[in-house]
């Protein structure tokens, strides 16, 4: 368990991360330059920080492979997949000043932790992650930034204020001031060209439409078209999807849309799956597991057991539902994620975990017996502020971007409100909500 508001033992830094190691080892600066590629290359295709400390040995095996540094934004090869910023609980949102400008991040596969230095949280605050890196508003001119918590590496385009001349159509009796806030509800998606042009593309969950900029470009336009939409956006690489639960019948649709290369025009959302009630039943949720997406739904209504497809699958209308996802955990909210339980021993791995309407509690489906259970004892379920947390709780709370990106606890019984107010600077950061 982890105190809400209690710093853990010292953590490696961001001097750490990128250690100077100058004395080579024999051995080691006698190895094939070629041979030493190769195994960086096997590095980096896992976690970036194996690869970083890899290249730490000695100086020839930096010398034979690429920095990270300068590049950590515009190369996905550098980007951080699978870590997430911890929400410290206890309203210690990154910037408090008892961090002490310092954040935690953790990794989802091997349950390592860091905590690097990022005084930027002065005047800065999150709005979402994408592969790892931060997407940033600074607060005096709402300019968006691409953040590598890791190598520093900042990438900057345009401030969302540029969408404000686009926004008199959808809220066309507001002023400037009261249409900011839906803007900053965001799922991000991007596409990096060789040339190191970045395209990013914003799916504005409240105001149903997209917004698309490159990192050369001075604003952001907004889509002539709305997507329907039931659940948050669903971003994967250069994708998002967007899911949208029939009432009616039961049945869903998933639609995709495409971060357009430079010079393309955004195109309008295409429907790519439209499933019947008999093969999967709302709601329905998008995750990534072991890179592929996969579908979640029910069978047939809330108390029945839980559908899981290959996304890839059911596109070629091959509805044949999965029996394991291995030693990983789903956590399904308004953002979805995966972890392992063999890296994080809170967790059990073949379940999914989500907040049960009838239940009122989260819970665990476990996919090999299609039976239920709590996710959490009673005391990190109903547990105060400050005090003892079930590591599920932190992992659960980085679905909820309102709670994440302000040291909150996502405890749907403490924090009901859709709009949780910020601490600090709330004129200049309120909208960052699910919705």
């Amino acid at each position: 368990t982890y105190g809400d508001s209690r710093m853990a033992a010292p953590l490696p830094t961001s001097a750490t991360l990128f250690p100077d190691m100058s004395a080579a080892s024999p051995w080691a600066s006698s190895l094939p330059e070629d041979l030493v590629r190769l195994v960086a290359s096997r590095l980096l295709a896992g976690d970036l920080l194996d690869y970083v400390r890899f290249r730490a040995v000695c100086a020839p095996w930096r010398s034979s492979t690429a920095s990270p540094r300068g590049r950590g934004v515009v190369d996905p090869r550098f980007h951080p997949r699978r870590w997430m910023m911890l929400s410290e609980g206890g309203g210690l949102y990154p910037g408090h000043p008892k961090l002490q400008g310092y954040v935690r991040f953790f990794n989802l596969d091997t349950g390592a932790f860091v905590r690097v230095h990022m005084p930027l949280f002065e005047d800065h605050c999150v709005l979402d992650s994408f592969n790892g890196l931060l997407v940033l508003q600074r607060d005096d001119d709402t300019a968006i930034r691409l953040l590598h918590p890791f190598t520093g590496d900042i990438l900057d385009l345009p401030p969302l204020k540029t969408l404000l001349p686009q926004m008199h159509e959808v809220f066309p009796h507001l002023s400037s001031r009261k249409k900011l806030p839906y803007l900053r509800s965001i799922s991000t998606a991007a596409t990096f060209a060789d040339d190191g042009v970045v395209t990013v593309m914003l799916a504005l969950r409240r105001t149903r439409r997209v917004a698309v900029a490159t990192s050369q470009d001075h604003q952001w336009t907004m889509s002539t078209w709305y997507y329907v939409i039931n659940r948050a956006p669903f971003p994967y690489q250069s994708k998002i999807y967007v899911v949208h639960d029939l009432g009616g019948d039961h049945s869903a649709k998933i639609f995709q849309i495409d971060t357009p290369l430079p010079g393309e025009v955004l195109q309008p959302p295409k429907l790519i799956v439209k499933s019947t009630a008999d093969k999967l039943r709302g709601p329905v949720f998008l995750v990534e597991c072991d890179s592929e997406v996969l579908v979640i739904g029910y069978s047939k209504n809330l108390s029945s057991k839980l559908l899981v497809y290959k996304l890839a699958d059911i596109v070629m209308e091959k509805y044949t539902p999965m029996t394991s996802i291995g030693d990983k955990a789903i956590f399904l909210q308004q953002r979805t994620l995966s972890a392992s339980a063999k890296a994080l021993p809170t967790l059990v791995g073949g379940t999914i975990m989500y907040f049960h309407p009838r239940e009122h509690q989260l819970v665990q489906y476990h996919l090999s017996s299609g039976s239920w259970s709590p996710a959490m004892d009673q005391c990190s379920l109903r547990g105060t502020e400050p005090g003892p947390c079930s590591f599920i709780q932190h992992i659960y709370t980085c679905c909820s971007c309102k709670h994440w990106n302000k040291g909150l606890m996502c405890r749907w019984w403490k924090y009901p409100a859709e709009w949780i107010r910020w601490p600090v600077k709330g004129k200049l950061r309120q909208g960052v909500i699910d919705s």
